[in-house]
């Protein structure tokens, strides 16, 4: 059975003897010390290193982990950027740490390629398919060296075991959602409007309208009723400690008394005392942050995967930091016979498909 401080020393070693390379290791693993540890082993007086992250809450980790394990001593030798920022960057660092390097873009290939230094790749989730956009970039910049899987971590009694289960509905066909254009008002179903949002993807001209239909038809079935009232009955039916993830700060606010959102002024009022179990039902509209530590919470449920296996581990793995002797069910909600299945299938494609479940409503 590996601990973490063991994942953590086979992934430097991996990583030391190179000047590009990267790590996948999922949650819980520790792939900001792993960074920083780094960082150590490369130290001087003179040493300058940039820590690029999607987004700027993130460096807060970075320092926040730096004073707790004894390597502050490191923090005035790192500077910070957003993927964002990284084509304006100097150049002038010794090593530029690339956490949650699959979030690389073809517009940060000029600045990399003119990059003299070592590049080190941080991830929990790594390009499933190496001929993808975001593969070539990490094979290039950041090839993966050492991995260590959500399913390692749950057998080494790091993360806690899962159930994931899939409720698969139908469209509505009742002519129940209103429609306003151009001061006109009518009615249509989720399945007349899914189809529409489908033939138009079907006969767009260019990539860009391709692009545009493709965002139009995901928003329409996120915005649906249909998953809103079967979520509805499963938060009644549910009497764990239970965190639901909405697709927008309206849909948050309906669904739970309680919700955790840029817009609401009570969120961290509300996050502390879904923490210290005053309440048990907490709605949120993107992932909690990853070093909130949330005791207890043993149901999730999800509205929408996007389509995208980095956001639903992120939103699953918040259910996964419980006791190890515990077992976190996942509840994921699916319009069938439509393109959310295959959202889905793809973003589950990571998990042990034996402890995923289909409920048909």
């Amino acid at each position: 059975m590996k601990t973490k401080d063991i994942i953590q020393k086979e992934a430097l070693a991996a990583l030391l003897p190179l000047h590009r390379g990267g790590v996948g290791v999922t949650m819980g693993g520790g792939k900001t010390l792993i960074g920083l540890r780094h960082m150590d082993a490369n130290y001087n007086e003179f040493a300058k290193f940039l820590v690029t992250a999607p987004k700027k809450s993130v460096f807060k980790e970075w320092l926040a982990q730096a004073v707790e394990h004894g390597l502050d001593y490191l923090i005035p030798h790192i500077e910070f950027s957003t993927y964002l920022s990284l084509p304006k960057q100097s150049l002038d660092y010794d090593v530029v740490y690339l956490d949650e390097c699959h979030s690389l873009l073809p517009t940060h290939e000029a600045w990399l390629n003119s990059f003299k230094g070592k590049i080190v790749g941080l991830t929990g989730t790594p390009p499933r398919y190496k001929g993808s956009e975001k593969g070539k970039l990490v094979s290039q910049f950041c090839p993966i060296v050492y991995t260590y899987v959500t399913d390692d971590a749950i057998k080494d009694k790091i993360l806690n075991n899962y159930k994931i289960i899939i409720h698969s509905i139908e469209l509505d066909r009742a002519k129940t959602i209103k429609v306003e254009n151009k001061g006109k008002v009518w009615y249509t179903s989720e399945q007349t409007s899914y189809d529409y949002w489908c033939n138009r993807l079907e006969s767009s001209s260019t990539k860009k309208e391709e692009q545009i239909m493709r965002v139009m038809r995901m928003k329409a079935l996120m915005g649906f009723p249909s998953k809103e009232i079967l979520a509805q009955k499963l938060i009644k039916a549910i009497t764990d400690k239970l965190i639901v993830f909405a697709n927008t700060q309206d849909q948050a606010d309906r669904l739970c008394p309680h919700s955790c959102h840029s817009n609401n002024p009570d969120s961290d009022e509300n996050l502390e005392k879904f923490k210290k179990g005053s309440i048990s039902l907490l709605s949120a509209v993107l992932q909690l942050n990853e070093g909130v530590n949330i005791p207890n919470l043993k149901q999730g449920i999800i509205m929408h995967a996007y389509g995208n296996e980095r956001k639903a581990s992120q939103r699953i793995g918040r259910l996964l930091r419980l006791n190890p002797k515990d077992t976190a069910i996942v509840h994921i909600l699916c319009y069938e016979n439509t393109v959310d299945a295959t959202w889905i299938n793809s973003a589950l494609e990571g998990f042990d498909s034996s402890k995923i479940s289909y409920q048909q409503h």
